[in-house]
């Protein structure tokens, strides 16, 4: 069984890490350094941190602010409300003006569950993907975190890094290059591909495995990148199999399964199907109870393959 570790965890270790070896680094925070763990970076770095308090807009402007003056700002708030309310501060001050800030949206996903559906983002990946500019990145776990908060602090320009708040398996290993745009292949098949980002690399894993006993070969695609997406690899998988699926913690609207049917419809033509949130919002519960509710389990995965593949599985 795999350990469990919580992404934000992840993320504060190596802000805590850059933080030592560039003196230009500093983070801001929107009065939530104990959910999202910035008060360890506060604690070692006093004169680097500011709470900006409970304003999102303020959180981005001056975050952008501080870009123009020569730092590298990590500002870290709610996915919800940051993509939400600090959008407008996004698209002008971070994005138009093109300036090295990086965003971090905590609480992301069912991670915010207990928080009920007013705290639960599931459309920040669709708001973020549509600035001009603006990466994405969407970390499977506590070590890819760690990777990718080192690629963004070295990536020149604005970047979105979508950060859970609960534990979850750690299915990604330290010695895997992590490059900013580039796909993972986990596994290689002939017959479909599963294209996953951010948590959902664990179900899709254990749904390759359950396809495997039923003789059905499945290609593994991690993106952890949202945005620029890698075309390349995508056309490529599709190309071989003909048949693909996304998997994604978020809506279908706007997230990676948008990104995939835009690259397939324009490069590749193959037959898809995208499992996420189906254009609703969250409720209150425990993760587990959100993720069973969406189905967003290995055997949505399995089950949606064998409907796609049709009668190639089941002769």
């Amino acid at each position: 069984m795999a350990n469990l570790e919580a992404p934000r965890k992840g993320f504060a270790d190596a802000l805590i890490r850059l933080g030592e070896r560039h003196d230009n680094l500093v983070v801001l925070d929107a009065d939530c350094a104990k959910s999202n763990m910035t008060n360890l970076f506060k604690n070692r770095f006093p004169e680097r941190f500011f709470n900006i308090g409970i304003s999102e807009c303020d959180l981005v402007g001056t975050a952008a602010g501080m870009a123009i003056a020569g730092k590298v700002p990590f500002a870290n708030a709610y996915a919800n409300f940051l993509t939400g309310r600090g959008f407008d501060q996004m698209r002008i001050s971070v994005c138009y003006s093109n300036n090295n800030v990086k965003i971090v949206g905590h609480n992301a996903g069912t991670s915010a569950a207990q928080e009920g559906a007013t705290h639960l983002p599931l459309e920040d990946i669709s708001l973020m993907r549509s600035l001009p500019r603006m990466t994405v990145i969407v970390p499977a776990d506590a070590v890819e975190m760690e990777k990718a908060v080192e690629a963004a602090y070295y990536h020149d320009g604005p970047i979105y890094l979508r950060v859970g708040k609960l534990p979850v398996p750690i299915v990604t290993k330290k010695e895997e290059p992590f490059e900013i745009g580039k796909a993972i292949k986990y596994r290689e098949g002939s017959d479909i591909t599963i294209i996953s980002t951010g948590i959902m690399l664990d179900e899709s894993l254990k749904a390759v495995e359950e396809l495997e006993k039923q003789g059905v070969s499945a290609e593994l695609l991690h993106i952890h990148t949202i945005k620029p997406i890698d075309r390349e690899a995508i056309v490529a998988s599709a190309a071989k199999t003909k048949n693909v699926i996304s998997v994604e913690e978020h809506s279908i609207i706007g997230g990676l399964g948008s990104a995939v049917a835009e690259v397939l419809s324009e490069s590749q033509p193959a037959k898809l199907r995208r499992i996420g949130t189906n254009d609703r919002f969250g409720v209150s519960g425990k993760m587990d109870e959100l993720l069973d509710l969406f189905e967003l389990r290995a055997h949505r995965i399995v089950s949606t393959a064998n409907e796609l593949l049709g009668e190639k599985v089941n002769s």
